[in-house]
């Protein structure tokens, strides 16, 4: 079981497969569509849970009192988590309006706020949030009277968490090194293919590298329609069996279980392949209170980011590649990769209780998950690689090993080698599994062997 986590952990930062599409500018037409000038504000907001799956059947409506409520809870949560010095007892607040106008929204907005010894905060509410170009206007004034949108309270509280982060040199700093080769520029964030341990919002240094970039490359394109649809189909039985016929029936009766749990019918889950439902037990087990309501993977945001802010976004795998990387594994493995998956996600439901074995697996688990987001988010690249152990994981003997990383850390060196390559002045904002980056066989080694210029984001 120690050794299933192990891989089940490598996994989980070295195949972008285990995570699903970002909200894009590409999705089919909403019923309602977010304004150009939102635009900038849709990644950080969906990320931070400001806005869900539903947006186009609110976002240009008048805002809700529970609604409202909903953010100024966000915002509360992302305020607490930097534990600023309080703001003495005695100091004025000004009385809190509960309306849903834009001046209603705005005086919510600043109460979370006045709690804090933040800059500027005792001058009040218009001035604090004008002053942090959180409210903004219309050319006319604040035009605090009239009622406040869905879209307008998203997008005052996302600059809001910004701002207040920014201005405390706050936020999650990633694993980001930069290359250089004459005028190219290539940024390298290594990544999580998880939403964990309030890891939102990303640090400035992060966003402002990315969208500097003329491109941004992931493992995969995230908005390649067809490509997604390949991947979905190699998920599948084709050749007329089901899950049962490859599975142990005890194994069967616990993963259905599972997923009818999950709100699944037998009919739904029936044709799906072995590692596609370990992969989706792996995330499902990994995520926790910490993960945001929309449980937005990092690889996903910035893609997300990108997509909205008109980047052009590409792939350097394909999912035919992926896909191969579990299906071409033995059966026994992939019965043994799915029962490990499903004993971590039985483990970590409410009220389980797991066998010594599974329990000891299941601390471990979190032990050195938690220890991975702490130096992700401190830019320690150190702490992360003695946490993850990637000579362990790729000496390990294990069959899916050879598949994550020695098989594609080589492709990953290439394809930075290329982007530092091009002819002119380019900046390319390429994120992949934080795994990638590390040694034996990472690409900041295999860069700096090559001959390039790689240092680590102060």
């Amino acid at each position: 079981m120690r050794t299933m986590t192990r891989c089940l952990l490598a996994a989980a930062l070295a195949a972008a497969t285990l995570v699903f599409p970002a909200l894009a500018a590409q999705a089919e037409e909403p019923q309602q569509y977010p304004s150009p000038w939102a635009y900038s504000a849709i990644a950080d907001s969906y990320a931070m849970g400001l806005m869900d799956d539903d947006y186009a059947t609110y976002i240009q409506s008048p805002i809700t009192l529970e609604q409202l409520e909903a953010m100024t809870d966000v915002l509360s949560a992302k305020l607490a988590a930097l534990e600023l010095p309080v703001r003495a007892a005695e100091a004025e607040a000004e009385p809190l309006v509960v309306d849903v106008t834009r001046g209603g929204v705005m005086n919510a907005l600043y109460q979370e706020c006045a709690a804090y010894a933040l800059p500027g905060v005792e001058e009040g509410a218009d001035a604090f949030l004008s002053g942090l170009g959180v409210a903004q206007g219309d050319g006319a004034g604040l035009a605090q009277a009239r009622p406040c949108t869905y879209q307008e309270a998203m997008v005052m509280t996302q600059r809001l968490i910004l701002a207040v982060y920014d201005s405390q040199d706050a936020g999650s700093k990633g694993l980001l090194w930069k290359a250089t080769n004459g005028e190219n520029t290539l940024y390298l964030l290594g990544t999580i293919h998880l939403d964990r341990s309030n890891v939102y919002p990303l640090h400035r240094s992060v966003r402002e590298a990315l969208l500097s970039a003329g491109t941004v490359a992931f493992e995969l394109d995230f908005n390649d329609a067809e490509g997604q649809a390949e991947f979905a189909a190699m998920q599948l039985y084709s050749d007329g069996t089901t899950l049962a016929e490859h599975i142990s029936a005890e194994l069967y009766s616990r993963v259905s279980a599972a997923l009818t749990g999950l709100g699944m019918q037998e009919g739904e889950f029936a044709l799906y392949k072995p590692w596609a439902l370990a992969n989706s037990f792996t995330v499902l087990s990994l995520m926790d209170e910490t993960s945001s309501a929309n449980a937005m993977a990092i690889d996903l945001y910035c893609n997300s980011l990108a997509s909205w802010a008109d980047i052009p976004v590409a792939g350097v795998e394909t999912y035919t590649l992926q896909g191969n990387i579990f299906d071409t594994l033995d059966p026994a493995y992939l019965e043994a990769y799915l029962e490990g998956a499903l004993s971590l996600y039985e483990a970590a439901q409410a009220g389980a209780e797991p066998d010594q074995e599974t329990a000891a697996a299941v601390q471990q688990n979190e032990e050195v998950m938690a220890a991975m987001f702490e130096a992700w988010k401190a830019r320690d690249p150190e702490g992360f690689d003695k946490a993850y152990d990637k000579n362990a994981i790729v000496n390990s003997g294990d069959q899916l090993q050879s598949c994550l990383f020695t098989g594609r850390d080589p492709g990953m060196i290439e394809a930075a080698a290329g982007y530092l390559e091009q002819e002119g002045q380019n900046t390319v904002f390429m994120a992949v599994g934080a795994g990638h980056m590390s040694d034996p066989g990472g690409i900041i080694s295999g860069l700096r062997d090559l001959g390039y210029t790689v240092e680590l984001v102060p």
